[in-house]
């Protein structure tokens, strides 16, 4: 079995996962910062990582993983705390609501949440579990899922000072769906030193993943990540509160090297999601390679 998984794959993609499972692990948490992100950017980008003198947009995320740590992101980071700052900043009408909040898994009571909802865990970028009709919903599986994550770390797994200090909480979010799409996009938002440069729109995030990147204009940007691929021939309709989400992601981004912010549109109105220091935890392999120097080149770091 172990080898069917990886026989499609070559010698340095198998060497990646087999990294990503030590770290995981935490076989590596002996290790400083700064050690770290050199030897996860030589195994997980092929690429020595130039701290000295960072160019590359994947370069300077890492730079700022190291120097650029002020408190107020734990917060931002942090899936429940990061609602009130947002509600505070651009207001509450934006905010997704929460249901229930609980410490553990086995704590929640499924006969007292209502017939769609949404589970996921603060401190992580992937425990996201949707719950469309309460009757079909398979709650084992979501159990085995959900306990798996609360475990995990992003600053053991990539070095996300952020997240460090965020206590785990696992809690129930209102489902929401768009009428006419049948289903919750993403518009991603991507801010540089306070301004807005260009944003992603990700498509059946859970099914089939493609996602498209856009300048200010809303023309097509020809990159995509490596492991999501984009659909350049397909058109997206992009809402025309687009534009209000721009505005909104510069309040959010004011004094922040950089940051993303992510949005829903949802039958015409706007929601909050959530905010990304370190996309793909800045191991993000971009094609073709030259757009992680040209997104490099936005970002201003701080002295």
């Amino acid at each position: 079995m172990a080898i069917n998984i990886y026989k499609n794959l070559n010698v340095l993609d198998i060497i990646t996962i087999l990294f990503n499972k030590l770290v995981a692990c935490h076989c590596f948490d002996w290790m400083s910062d700064r050690a770290f992100l050199k030897l996860a950017y030589v195994i997980r980008m092929r690429k020595i990582l130039n701290l000295k003198n960072p160019k590359s947009f994947n370069e300077k995320l890492n730079w700022l993983k190291l120097y650029d740590r002020k408190p107020l992101y734990t917060t931002l980071v942090d899936k429940l705390a990061v609602k009130e700052y947002v509600a505070n900043k651009i207001g509450a009408e934006y905010i997704i609501p929460t249901i229930s909040i609980w410490n553990d898994f086995d704590e929640i009571d499924l006969d007292k949440l209502p017939e769609s909802f949404v589970l996921k865990w603060n401190h992580d970028s992937s425990s996201v579990y949707l719950c469309k009709d309460k009757m079909l919903f398979d709650w084992n599986a979501a159990r085995v899922k959900l306990k798996e994550r609360k475990s995990f770390n992003m600053f053991s797994f990539a070095r996300e000072w952020p997240y460090k200090s965020v206590v785990p909480k696992i809690f129930a979010e209102k489902y929401m769906e768009d009428n006419t799409l049948k289903e919750l996009r993403d518009y991603k938002i991507f801010c540089f030193n306070g301004r807005v440069e260009f944003f992603k729109i990700d498509i059946n995030r859970f099914t089939n993943h493609r996602a498209n990147y856009y300048d200010k204009e809303l023309n097509l940007l020809p990159f995509h990540e490596k492991y999501i691929p984009c659909d350049q021939n397909q058109v997206i309709s992009i809402p025309s509160s687009i534009y209000e989400m721009f505005k909104l992601a510069e309040i959010l981004a004011q004094d922040i090297p950089f940051i993303r912010i992510d949005f829903y549109d949802v039958n015409n109105c706007i929601y909050f999601g959530e905010m990304t220091f370190f996309p793909a935890a800045a191991n993000g392999i971009l094609e073709p390679e030259e757009w992680d120097l040209i997104i490099g080149n936005l970002l201003k770091l701080p002295a």
